[in-house]
């Protein structure tokens, strides 16, 4: 067996200068930042990661799960160490652990909870600008806070993905679905007063959240009405995806539940 051992490492990333976690030609991403940290752990022996889903660019992840392969065993507490001494500062381990024989990644059952951050009103500090969506303008925040609500359970989500393929399952199911005041992530450069969107289910298509951010924002504008978004989520809707698409950097993978 050319890799007989496996662990799961767990990192958070800060996503702004990155072009989203897989590898592509020409761009930044954060697996192909993970890889070059780990040529300088490793020694350059030989390795192999897989990450735990795709992330869109500039978004950021406070819980992502990294399935390293080797040929040879590591300490938990002289790995965290080195990884995070050759990763960038935008990158960090935080846990890391043995897996058993035959665990999959990629086909083990998850749970996963997106948060998008924004504000409204003043602009905001240009520091706040990696970590959420600033609208210089007045939202209607009950409204969305109710529209927020209508994306739970299960629906129809064609016109909330982007680029599908023949084989996408557009029925997907949001087991919750919130807008609340943000208490989670602060810092003395944000604004008095800033939102969370926390969005948690098992599977997502390509830019929903941030499609259904858009809505949202432009419910919040009284542009569109309540009875716009529950007939957007209907069976029988015309299956274009809408246009607008809230920015990426406002976006954060917060947390990911799954059984090892």
């Amino acid at each position: 067996m050319k890799y007989p051992f496996s662990y799961l490492v767990k990192i958070q990333f800060l996503g702004f200068r990155f072009h989203g976690w897989q590898k592509q030609p020409a761009v930044k991403t954060v697996h192909d930042i993970v890889d070059k940290s780990l040529h300088f752990v490793f020694e350059r022996e030989d390795y192999k990661t897989l990450g735990i889903g795709r992330t869109d660019a500039k978004v950021s992840a406070s819980s992502y799960y990294i399935h390293l392969f080797t040929r040879f065993e590591f300490d938990k507490e002289t790995f965290i160490k080195n990884f995070n001494k050759n990763a960038p500062a935008d990158v960090k381990a935080i846990s890391f652990q043995e897996l058993p024989k035959g665990f999959d990644l990629i086909s083990s059952e998850k749970v996963k909870e997106y948060h998008y951050y924004f504000s409204f009103g003043e602009k905001n500090h240009p520091f706040a600008a990696p970590f959420m969506t600033g609208l210089q303008e007045n939202l209607n925040l009950e409204r969305m806070q109710l529209g927020a609500k209508l994306f739970e359970g299960t629906h129809y989500f064609h016109k909330y993905c982007t680029k599908p393929s023949a084989k996408t399952h557009f029925k997907r199911r949001i087991d919750s679905c919130e807008i609340v005041e943000n208490g989670i992530l602060t810092a003395n450069f944000f604004p008095e007063k800033s939102y969370v969107l926390k969005v948690r289910g098992k599977g997502f298509l390509r830019y929903q959240i941030r499609l259904m951010m858009a809505t949202l924002f432009d419910l919040g504008r009284e542009n569109l009405s309540l009875d716009f978004i529950k007939a957007s989520l209907q069976e029988d809707n015309d299956r274009q995806s809408f246009r607008n698409v809230a920015p990426g950097s406002g976006l954060q993978l917060y947390d990911i539940d799954f059984v090892v």
